[in-house]
């Protein structure tokens, strides 16, 4: 049975985790501006001297999202805790495909993630040997339609997706996401290698996490949720999310069980 948080929050049960997992796009900010309430359970957190990062499937390093955090007002002792999946997925990259040329799908604000191996990034799909996927072209951001004719003739590169998310909400503005390219190329018979949640490199290279009781925090059933039911943590979930709508005409019991996954709390924002 799913707890609701709202009326005792999180301070209620903090002291049974010692580690909590926190998604930043939908928890602790919506693309825009920062959620204070969610800065000030940070904060409680450190004084209890609680691990949290802040893991998101964010297709860029690290050092970039730190770096838009600082823009809209995070302190740098919190902004130390993040992980991306860009950045597992980079050092995958660096590791197995170096010297392999690939095709970009995605904006181009998204090159920091191969920067150190540009010159193998091809202009033309055809020349490609593997596709790296972080989202959709600017120009073509909401016809999926348009990425089944490019997919075609390649079903049989591999594709690496640095992002398994669906969609976003940037503000009021809901966004597709790479995870919804990828479906696209799954679909059609493509073998996908995903960097983040709810898979579980994401989770193991950005902390040790062994012999620890484990709290996964996001808005998302998708990655945030089935991701800590993978891996046999407690998730928490956020309902004004993505999901907020759905929670709202169906409620969070049966909006679980269509997307088979186990809710153990549920908060309306994330506050302490």
């Amino acid at each position: 049975m799913t707890k609701n948080l709202d009326l005792n929050g999180l301070r209620s049960i903090a002291d049974n985790y010692d580690l909590f997992y926190i998604d930043l796009w939908g928890v602790m900010h919506n693309g825009v501006k920062l959620h204070q309430q969610a800065l000030n359970v940070l904060l409680e957190l450190s004084k209890k001297d609680k691990n949290f990062v802040l893991l998101t499937n964010a297709p860029r390093p690290n050092l970039t999202v730190k770096n838009f955090l600082q823009k809209m007002g995070m302190p740098k002792n919190f902004r130390e805790h993040v992980f991306t999946s860009g950045e597992a997925a980079l050092t995958y990259l660096k590791k197995n495909l170096l010297l392999k040329n690939f095709y970009h799908i995605g904006p181009p604000k998204d090159f920091d993630l191969f920067s150190l191996f540009e010159k193998n990034n091809c202009k033309n799909i055809e020349e490609s040997e593997y596709l790296l996927c972080t989202g959709l072209f600017d120009e073509h951001d909401k016809d999926l339609n348009y990425y089944k004719t490019l997919f075609d003739q390649h079903i049989n590169k591999k594709m690496i997706c640095t992002n398994p998310d669906l969609i976003v909400d940037r503000g009021n503005i809901r966004e597709l996401c790479a995870g919804s390219v990828a479906m696209v190329f799954e679909k059609m018979g493509g073998e996908v290698i995903y960097f983040g949640k709810p898979h579980p490199e994401v989770y193991n290279q950005s902390i040790d996490n062994k012999n620890k009781k484990i709290l996964a925090i996001g808005d998302n059933l998708n990655t945030d949720i089935r991701g800590a039911n993978l891996l046999n943590y407690h998730s928490l979930l956020i309902s004004n999310g993505i999901h907020r709508n759905e929670i709202s005409n169906k409620g969070v019991k049966k909006v679980a069980k269509e997307y088979e996954v186990i809710v153990n709390f549920i908060q309306s924002d994330l506050k302490w």
